[in-house]
């Protein structure tokens, strides 16, 4: 099922992903999830204006690198609504129960806010089902992840996003990774449409999920392999108003920042300084 060893974080966190995929399947069928998926109604798009800098602001509770985040006052209803308040282009919701304290129904509760900003969700997805399973929970993204997935499952699962009228960050660490991720996107037109509706973001990662080293010099490694007519997004890292401004000039077009917001004590301006530091560098 995963392309990498299978002693490192990735893998493992891909294995159990399957597992619980499994375990949810025996609990809905696909012909039930089908039925259910039929009498949805729209997604929230993700709107990008070009010559923005635009921030994916993520929901945590704890992290393999981090710990918990010792958020004792924290209501993730609050923390998303300062989210949409600071200009946030999406929210980002982590699921993974195990590492990361999360779940589908913190997904649920987030996107039944009718915020207004799409709400994407973040695991470690291995299967079209869990694709559909975000949908339902009422998410009008998802991150997949290309080290874990190889090229008729990525392909499924881009397939099973795309039907859905979901958008997908498409996250890479390498130049294998981006290689793979461009190539399996070329068939789905344009990135963003003339209404500025985006479809589908290429993700660059300074985290080694494999290691969970972080190095924020590989930013600027690859940033010379990024594909001009899709929009980049700088994944982990980006902390400061001056690493918004950094990854800005590089040619990434949004960044998704989870740990900095969630230890800020201000959300909402934590988000616009980051947006507008990033914009700056744009102009």
């Amino acid at each position: 099922m995963t392309q990498v060893a299978e002693s490192d974080f990735l893998a493992g966190m891909a294995a159990a992903s399957q597992r619980r995929s499994e375990v949810a399947r025996a609990q809905l069928s696909d012909a039930q999830q089908r039925s259910l998926l039929s009498c949805l109604g729209a997604t929230t798009p993700l709107m990008l204006a070009p010559g923005n800098f635009d921030l994916i602001a993520e929901l945590k509770k704890q992290s393999p690198a981090e710990g918990k985040l010792d958020l004792a006052s924290f209501d993730p209803l609050q923390q998303a609504e300062a989210y949409a308040r600071g200009g946030a282009a999406a929210l980002s919701v982590l699921t993974e129960p195990d590492r990361f304290s999360g779940s589908l129904a913190d997904l649920q509760a987030i996107a039944a806010l009718n915020l207004g900003v799409p709400v994407m969700r973040k695991d470690f997805l291995v299967s079209r089902f869990q694709v559909r399973e975000a949908r339902l929970a009422g998410a009008s993204g998802v991150l997949l992840i290309a080290a874990i997935l190889n090229a008729e499952q990525l392909k499924a699962m881009l397939d099973a996003a795309f039907e859905l009228d979901l958008f997908v960050l498409l996250e890479a660490f390498d130049q294998p990774d981006l290689e793979k991720s461009v190539a399996a996107l070329q068939s789905y037109g344009a990135a963003v449409d003339s209404t500025g509706r985006c479809r589908f973001m290429l993700g660059v990662n300074c985290r080694d999920l494999r290691t969970l080293k972080v190095d924020f010099r590989h930013f600027e490694r690859m940033a010379r392999l990024l594909p001009a007519e899709v929009p980049c997004v700088a994944e982990s890292g980006v902390a400061t108003a001056e690493q918004a401004a950094e990854v800005a000039g590089l040619g990434y077009r949004l960044a998704l920042v989870g740990t900095a917001l969630m230890r800020s004590a201000d959300p909402a301006k934590a988000v616009r300084e980051l947006r507008q530091a990033g914009a700056r560098q744009c102009s």
